[in-house]
């Protein structure tokens, strides 16, 4: 992690960012305003000890039915951490969606989704180039089938280091594209993200720095396969019509990662001015467990924070609870009990 001088506006931290990469070249015009927005929300990156390429939620989709139950849906879609946020956003169907992250390294990990949605033209090939193996040659007869059955290709295939090394050029020219800002550095991060991916398969973990992975963390096969506890499979992987939906999105530039500290003083209240604007309202928003890291001023500011955000009455905050033996609740609260409201 990089020490960030706070004291430094964003914009002109993408200006710095800029002149240091030598490596970014002029985005397509279609791309300008997504960068642009991505620079005037974000924030001076702080520092965590985790990688977050993968959550460590093993029952992060035990919510969907809750959700759909709630009719919550439509709207913009506000989560924090990795791709457990594309499962909400399949199923809520936002509008717009904001990744708002401490780690600017999670912003650099979403433009290496970005880049996979854009090259792929299924989920099963998206799986396969997100892990470095040989996608089937019929992509269309994937369409159908079950998250379990493409699970089981993609761990039959051997991994082509040749194959590998292309597409990863491939990955950092669509990367550039976008126009973001960005150093020699944070492309080799990007890279050193999607070797990890591509190294470890179906059986990458979450990893924490400075500390021995935790067995019980899940892999990212079976947060794939993971269920409602009822057996409906609800990752954005499981269905074609999720991953379709996700493509088009990130295509129109609607998913918008965002450096940021939820309890900080510009981009949570940046991206609710941004909303306001657009007359749009939260629909959820996703906090995983960051408010066990919240003490005194800073749990105070993150409830401002979520004042200010744009919302209704089916409006929900989706919360992540552990236990000492490392398993995961995932829980909905409506947004006025951050409030302190009695509607």
């Amino acid at each position: 992690m990089r020490c960030a001088n706070r004291h430094l506006a964003p914009a002109l931290f993408a200006l710095l960012a800029l002149i240091d990469a030598g490596v970014a070249s002029q985005p397509a015009a279609s791309n300008t305003g997504f960068a642009a927005e991505i620079a005037s929300l974000s924030e001076p990156e702080g520092a965590f000890d985790t990688d977050n390429l993968i959550s460590n939620e093993r029952n992060y989709l035990q919510v969907v039915p809750a959700l759909i139950s709630k009719g919550v849906a439509g709207g913009v879609y506000i989560g924090v951490g990795p791709d457990q946020n594309f499962s909400y956003i399949a199923r809520i169907r936002p509008a717009l969606a904001y990744i708002i992250d401490i780690r600017r390294d999670n912003l650099l990990l979403h433009l290496l989704f970005k880049a996979l949605f854009a090259r792929s033209t299924t989920r099963v090939e998206y799986l396969c180039l997100l892990t470095g193996r040989p996608p089937p040659g019929d992509l269309a007869r994937w369409r159908t089938a079950p998250i379990a059955q493409v699970v089981a290709f993609v761990d039959a295939q051997r991994p082509e280091p040749a194959r590998q090394v292309h597409l990863r050029k491939q990955l950092r020219s669509a990367i550039v594209e976008f126009g973001v800002p960005l150093s020699a550095g944070d492309l080799e991060t990007v890279d050193r993200f999607h070797s990890a991916f591509t190294g470890a398969g179906l059986d990458l973990r979450f990893n924490t720095h400075g500390r021995a992975p935790r067995p019980y963390y899940p892999t990212l096969r079976e947060l794939l396969l993971g269920t409602d506890g009822t057996g409906t499979t609800w990752n954005y992987l499981a269905e074609e019509g999720a991953f379709q939906f996700l493509k088009s999105l990130q295509a129109r530039n609607r998913v918008i990662p965002v450096v940021g500290d939820v309890s900080g003083t510009h981009a949570m209240r940046a991206i609710a001015a941004s909303i306001a604007r657009q007359g749009r309202r939260v629909s959820a928003f996703y906090v995983s467990n960051v408010e066990t890291y919240l003490y005194s001023e800073r749990s105070a500011r993150f409830a401002e924070n979520v004042r200010r955000l744009p919302h209704d009455a089916r409006s929900v905050i989706i919360r992540s609870r552990f236990s000492p033996d490392g398993g995961s609740t995932s829980v909905l609260a409506p947004f006025f009990e951050e409030e302190g409201e009695r509607r």
